[in-house]
């Protein structure tokens, strides 16, 4: 049983000598020269404004959430998709095709029901006001 995970835990043992190796090769070459300029954070060229730790408005979060929720529902459509034709048929495919008057609208009212879920909790958060930027 060991040799089936062998190829796995010779890769891990190689990611692992090499993040030593690289941090080891990194700190014996390094000459540390601090400047005020390389002390400065980078913002794409343009000079930092403001303070690094200012507080945000709970808006830029309430979007974040969203923004993760209906990513979650492209992960789910995703197999659910590459499943569709198993789901709606009633009998085991016969070459990935299902027999003719055995097609079913389970796999269909599945993702329709799921979706109505998410869009009735999309009205809430809309009727709510959290995606209004006052």
């Amino acid at each position: 049983m060991l040799h089936t995970y062998f190829p796995v835990l010779l890769l891990l043992g190689f990611v692992v000598v090499n993040a030593i190796v690289m941090l080891g090769l990194s700190h014996l070459t390094l000459r540390p020269r601090p400047s005020p300029v390389k002390q400065t954070p980078y913002e794409s060229g343009i000079p930092p404004l403001g303070d690094a730790h200012e507080r945000f408005s709970v808006k830029f979060y309430m979007v974040a959430v969203l923004f993760i929720i209906f990513d979650i529902e492209t992960v789910f459509m995703i197999p659910w998709g590459a499943y569709y034709r198993q789901l709606s048929c009633t009998v085991p495919l016969a070459n990935n095709v299902c027999p003719a008057g055995r097609m079913s609208l389970f796999g269909l009212s599945e993702m329709i029901v799921f979706i109505i879920i998410l869009l009735v909790g999309f009205i809430y958060v809309w009727k709510k006001g959290a995606l209004q930027w006052d």
